[in-house]
């Protein structure tokens, strides 16, 4: 509503609600307690990772414009895992880690960080390229898109109360986490047959529903399980780097979809005259590979939860510490 009845610009401003609201809380509810020892920031850690992380998210997005043999390109990936890798080194060696690695290497914790990355880098196939094809392809008003996506919304708030109220306690992480990859693989295949007459109904309705459900199951389990059993002093980090791992997955999702959207696209055109209906069409390619690939990275998602999640019901707390649940 904001997009369409005032301007794009205007949803930068809904954060500042939210900021004074926490803002407010914090004054009134919250007091200053100084801790008996007061840890050093990690600078090299924050260094290489920060720097690792754009490497890599500059490095697919370069590709988009220049090409994946292009110099720079290959470069800013290949400083991004080496960065990467030096993050990892050193926070096994310094005093006071950004990411303590004994809250990584629980298995069930990092199966989650794991799940929540290549979950958020998925996702963005339905979030954004259907949002393109609705607009720019089938001409849907930013409110008729935003209505479009509610039913998905719906059915994610509901699996998800559903699987931690009812299903986690059951049955365990892994066949929630394996189940939710698979449907979202399944939404993904379902858009690739869109077209310019795909009805939303019967072609992109369904998806969406589906694609629900498996989000559902797959963040309520993974945000639960990323604190479970924590120490109280790394639950602050363990909190963290579940919703790190959200944004980090997206940002690589998009910048690595985006480019492969926008190769299929040209590679369609290239040596034919680009009229409209082609140049609609070739849109569409683009899309529908992106739908592609995020099938198989949901897909991939669902094997490697299969491999690293225990069936374990509860993972069990660590000695003298309470259990932590988000």
């Amino acid at each position: 509503m904001l997009t369409q009845y005032l301007d794009w610009r205007a949803v930068m401003y809904v954060n500042v609600v939210f900021a004074v609201i926490a803002v407010s809380g914090a004054v009134t509810l919250l007091h200053n307690q100084a801790p008996a020892t007061k840890p050093r920031i990690d600078i090299p850690g924050v260094a290489t990772v920060s720097l690792g992380l754009f490497a890599l998210v500059y490095g697919f997005n370069h590709a988009q414009t220049t090409s994946w043999g292009d110099g720079l390109t290959l470069a800013m990936l290949a400083a991004g895992v080496v960065l990467l890798a030096a993050f990892a080194a050193i926070e096994r060696r310094v005093s006071s880690p950004l990411l303590p690695l004994r809250v990584v290497l629980d298995r069930n914790r990092g199966a989650s960080f794991i799940s929540m990355g290549l979950a958020a880098m998925a996702m963005f196939g339905v979030f954004l390229f259907l949002t393109y094809y609705l607009q720019v392809n089938r001409g849907y008003s930013p409110v008729a898109t935003g209505l479009a996506f509610l039913p998905m919304t719906l059915v994610v708030m509901v699996t998800a109360v559903v699987a931690t109220t009812r299903l986690r306690s059951r049955v365990g992480p892994r066949p929630l986490v394996v189940a939710g990859m698979a449907l979202g693989a399944v939404a993904m295949l379902i858009l690739r047959g869109i077209g310019m007459d795909s009805s939303y109904a019967g072609d992109i309705l369904p998806a969406l529903l589906i694609m629900g459900a498996g989000l559902g199951l797959v963040f309520s389990t993974v945000m639960n399980n990323a604190t479970l059993g924590v120490q109280t002093a790394d639950a602050g980090v363990a909190s963290a780097t579940v919703s790190a791992a959200q944004q980090v997955g997206a940002s690589l999702g998009i910048a690595l979809l985006s480019t492969l959207a926008a190769s299929a696209a040209t590679g369609f055109i290239a040596g034919q005259h680009p009229t409209p209906a082609l140049v609609a069409q070739a849109a569409i390619h683009g899309y529908t590979t992106a739908f592609t690939v995020s099938a198989g990275v949901f897909a991939a998602a669902a094997v490697v939860a299969g491999l690293l999640f225990t069936g374990a019901q509860e993972q069990p707390a660590m000695a003298g510490e309470p259990v932590l649940a988000a």
